[in-house]
């Protein structure tokens, strides 16, 4: 059997996840910290944490990927503090870890915007958040409409979540725009521009007053719930293509 080593599995995940086709972003996307050369088993989690990490050794994981990672831009990259404790624990156990943040948003099969919509079983017919030219979320069709309620259960239920519901417009859903984590005030304004019957996001932002005026309806399923889908689908993605042992770590924030 083929030896998967960091080196093949770094190179098909910058391909596959077109990190060169990716808007700017304020995440250095793509390896951050180099492991043992040998993958024997893959972690998954939403953060670059402590945490993730400690529990990524647990698993005797080789590699760890995130969709928050430690390095992002304008931050201090001193080796020092906090950082250098997180650092350190990668170091000592030889663990890797990939970052994918706005790729893993963005992408039309395994990111969290198109699985989202996949979830509550639209078909994505449009590209929404347009930044530099390039998407980071998505607007969906149902074929069949869903009541909002149905789809409110959907999320509770699915991700295992707690929801802010918004219902100020019709009960019957049919267009869904997405934009997994923290779409903030523009990715709201875009999807009413977008005069679609429901905005989806993560972090929950102060717009009652405008979309109870301009009859919208908002789903708020928390920053984190909604960005564990495009990483379970990745897992899968890489699971059946190298026939290595992965698993999820489950952090729930409550965020």
């Amino acid at each position: 059997m083929d030896i998967l080593t960091r080196l093949k599995l770094v190179e098909f995940l910058n391909t596959y996840l077109e990190l060169d086709d990716a808007p700017s972003d304020i995440s250095w996307n793509g390896l951050q910290f180099e492991g043992r050369n040998e993958v024997q088993k893959i972690a998954f989690a939403v953060d670059a944490s402590l945490d993730s990490f400690m529990a990524a050794a647990r698993e005797n994981a080789d590699f760890l990927i995130v969709h928050h990672g430690h390095f992002w831009q304008g931050s201090n990259p001193s080796y020092s503090g906090w950082a250098k404790k997180r650092l350190d624990f990668l170091y000592q156990h030889q663990l890797s870890l990939y970052a994918a943040h706005a790729p893993l948003d963005r992408h039309k099969e395994v990111g969290n915007n198109a699985q989202l919509l996949k979830l509550l079983g639209a078909e994505i017919t449009s590209e929404f958040m347009i930044r530099e030219g390039k998407n980071i979320g998505w607007i969906g069709t149902l074929k069949n409409p869903k009541p909002l309620s149905e789809i409110r259960t959907i999320l509770v239920e699915k991700l295992v979540t707690s929801v802010k519901t918004l219902d100020f417009s019709k009960e019957s859903v049919s267009t869904i725009a997405v934009c997994s984590g923290g779409g903030g005030y523009h990715g709201f304004m875009e999807a009413l521009n977008a005069q679609v019957d429901l905005y989806i996001s993560g972090d929950a932002v102060e717009i009652y007053s405008t979309a109870k005026d301009a009859e919208m309806n908002v789903i708020f399923a928390g920053h984190n719930a909604t960005e564990t889908i495009g990483l379970k689908a990745l897992q899968n993605v890489i699971e059946k293509k190298f026939k290595v042992e992965t698993v999820f770590i489950d952090l729930p924030t409550g965020l």
